[in-house]
């Protein structure tokens, strides 16, 4: 049985928590792959709101088995947390949640590391959420990394002792900042005896044996494509790959194994933190999609940037994950706007591309629009194609167009049951 990819195809909060959660009662098992607690992935259903940041978005369906799978960095402490909320809703994950042991482990002194290096990049900085991410990459590129694995060797602490240290050496290298260390470590070691109540698997085998089995399998990325660490707007990145090939390495499993890809994108689009925007609304118009779509970050709270949906970004990031359909998300946002913009093409250099720069950091371009109208009513309570007002159908079916991938479902609401299935 193939491993189906789920996967945001913008800078993130695409919505791909809602759907997992939707699509989640087809499938046996979801995955984890890639990236960390710098992940917010909100559900709401029920009249509850719930935000995962290392937990997979298929905890909430019994019986579903869950995996946190190695190309994942763990925080102990937000893990502890994520458990917290799960045991107040209910929700019973024994036996159903597993860690892969090879999943890199993020330390309080990555946090500290993290906090140091952003805060001495001043008017440089990248937007880091300063949760120990990079570090911890940085630490599994560079061999000195700790896994979950290694929290069952007898000399567990001694290697935390040692990575700690090295750590505090580097920090010595920049300005100052407010950390309390010890207190941090406290609870974390505690967080540590928590994640020891789930059990550790050795990922790769684990999942390749559910393949054998016939389990049905999604796998679920986190973050956006155009936040990978080889294919994103360097160096705005994040240190993970987002895209489909980062299953492959982030679960064990080969490349002939995977199947349908899904691709999911905002009806318009947003980011947070720096880094290049080539539809970024600055204005009035920005701060009214700001209000209008609640985009303030899961993880950070930060405000998110705004602007129109991206087609040439779009195009290239179903490239290289090989889409298969999409999924568009918070078409209800722009309910009220009699008109819409789409960047379908960029003027480079004063030369018209459908194609993305190399650099969009620091390389002359700017987006061109075609506009097209809107429906400017209320889809609230609409989960049936044929009540969608014709201008959104007419939106969809022209992304379809212009993308040349299906769109097998268009998101009305933030409720698990406002979903337009095509």
């Amino acid at each position: 049985m193939a491993v189906d990819v789920l996967l945001g195809l913008q800078w993130g909060d695409e919505g791909k928590g809602k759907i997992v959660d939707v699509l989640a009662p087809q499938y046996d098992i979801i995955a984890r792959f890639q990236g960390g607690p710098n992940a917010g992935h909100t559900l709401i259903f029920d009249g509850k709101k719930f935000v995962l940041h290392t937990v997979p978005s298929g905890i909430f369906r019994p019986g579903l088995k869950n995996i946190i799978g190695n190309g994942v960095v763990i925080d102990p402490i937000t893990l502890s947390k994520e458990l917290d909320q799960l045991d107040a809703a209910g929700v019973d994950y024994a036996g159903r949640l597993f860690v892969a042991r090879k999943a890199h482990l993020i330390l309080p002194s990555h946090r500290l590391l993290d906090a140091a290096r952003e805060n001495a990049k001043g008017d440089r900085k990248i937007g880091s959420t300063l949760k120990g991410i990079g570090p911890t990459y940085m630490d599994k590129t560079g061999r000195n990394g700790l896994r979950v694995g290694n929290i069952e060797a007898p000399d567990f602490r001694d290697r935390y002792e040692e990575l700690k240290e090295k750590h505090k050496q580097l920090v010595g290298l920049y300005p100052f900042v407010e950390f309390e260390l010890a207190k941090e470590e406290e609870a974390w070691f505690k967080a540590v005896e928590r994640l020891q109540t789930l059990e550790f698997v050795d990922g790769e085998y684990w999942i390749n044996d559910a393949i054998k089995r016939g389990d049905k399998i999604l796998a679920e990325g986190a973050q956006g494509s155009m936040l990978d660490i080889d294919f994103g707007t360097y160096p705005f990145v994040t240190s993970s790959n987002t895209i489909t090939a980062g299953v492959c390495t982030g679960l064990g499993i080969a490349p002939q194994q995977i199947g349908e890809v899904i691709g999911i994108t905002k009806a318009y689009c947003t980011r947070v933190g720096g880094g290049p925007f080539p539809t970024e609304l600055t204005g009035e118009t920005g701060e009214f999609l700001r209000a209008e779509g609640g985009e303030f970050g899961a993880t950070t709270g930060r405000p998110r940037r705004c602007g129109w949906i991206d087609l040439v970004q779009l195009r290239y990031t179903i490239m290289l994950s090989g889409v298969t359909q999409l999924v568009v998300t918070k078409v209800d946002v722009l309910n009220k706007f009699e008109t819409l913009k789409v960047a379908d093409a960029y003027k480079v250099d004063g030369s018209l591309s459908h194609e993305l720069p190399f650099d969009l950091v620091h390389e002359n371009y700017e987006a061109v629009y075609t506009d097209v109208p809107g429906w400017n009513s209320n889809l609230t309570s609409v989960k049936e194609e044929a009540n969608l007002p014709k201008a959104c159908i007419d939106y969809v079916q022209f992304l379809e167009e212009k993308l040349g991938t299906r769109v097998s479902m268009v998101s009305t609401g933030p409720d698990r049951e406002e979903l337009v299935v095509r």
